[in-house]
């Protein structure tokens, strides 16, 4: 299978490439800056040419071009990873610069990225475009507050899947939204409760096993539907 993974330089990005390099696929990863990636370089070295490191920035348009015009062949799976949240994002503390910032690479990043690999993803049979999501991007799970900047960009992101579904279902497309979990990642912090391991597994394994009847679902790393 070949695969797209952007942010695939660190966390839950860099172990989603370790697993799918581990079970025999081809990996394409995209990474802000690939020279100071060196851990997915030495991936790299060793992977016999399934793993090709590409530049990309997502909220620039020709970074996006640049990286789909370099890609040959088929994607069968997109996985939308790159992902971004300031600390400081409650009511008083909030900077509305951080929150478009987030705003550009979880949501229109993702759709950027997604939009420019359509050709390709066109070119595999049944496709699959996953969007790394989070609980926190969840209206209905909103009871605690905060988080501005980062909840309103997942759940941007999370609209943007719905839109995807519909319009790609009739050519056999499938795009769902899911959450890796709360990840023991720089992100998530070390008193996270999964692993890094345990939430790349579960997030191919979900993706594995999703089918068109899937799309425009909202899942959690363990299969379990989350509610919009």
């Amino acid at each position: 299978m070949n695969l797209v993974i952007t942010g695939a330089n660190r966390g839950i990005g860099l172990e989603l490439t370790r697993q799918s390099l581990t079970r025999g696929d081809t990996v394409h990863a995209g990474v802000r800056e690939p020279a100071q990636a060196r851990e997915l370089t030495a991936l790299a070295e060793t992977s016999g040419g399934r793993l090709r490191v590409q530049a990309l920035e997502v909220t620039r348009d020709e970074s996006v071009r640049a990286f789909a015009a370099a890609l040959t062949g088929p994607v069968d799976l997109l996985i939308n990873n790159a992902g971004r949240r300031t600390r400081t994002d409650d009511l008083e503390d909030l900077s509305l610069e951080d929150a478009l910032q987030m705003l550009q690479v979880n949501a229109l990043g993702a759709l950027r990225v997604t939009r420019a690999l359509l050709p390709r993803l066109r070119e595999a049979r049944g496709a699959k475009i996953a969007s790394l999501s989070s609980g926190l991007g969840s209206l209905s799970d909103n009871t605690s507050g905060g988080g501005y900047g980062y909840r309103m960009s997942k759940a941007a992101l999370n609209m943007a899947t719905r839109s995807l579904a519909a319009d790609l279902r009739g050519e056999g497309l499938l795009a769902v939204a899911i959450s890796p979990g709360w990840v023991q990642t720089d992100m998530g912090g070390a008193s996270a409760p999964t692993q890094v391991s345990e939430s790349a597994t579960g997030l191919l394994a979900v993706l594995d096993r999703l089918t068109l009847g899937d799309s425009g679902g909202f899942f959690d790393f363990k299969g379990q539907r989350i509610d919009w």
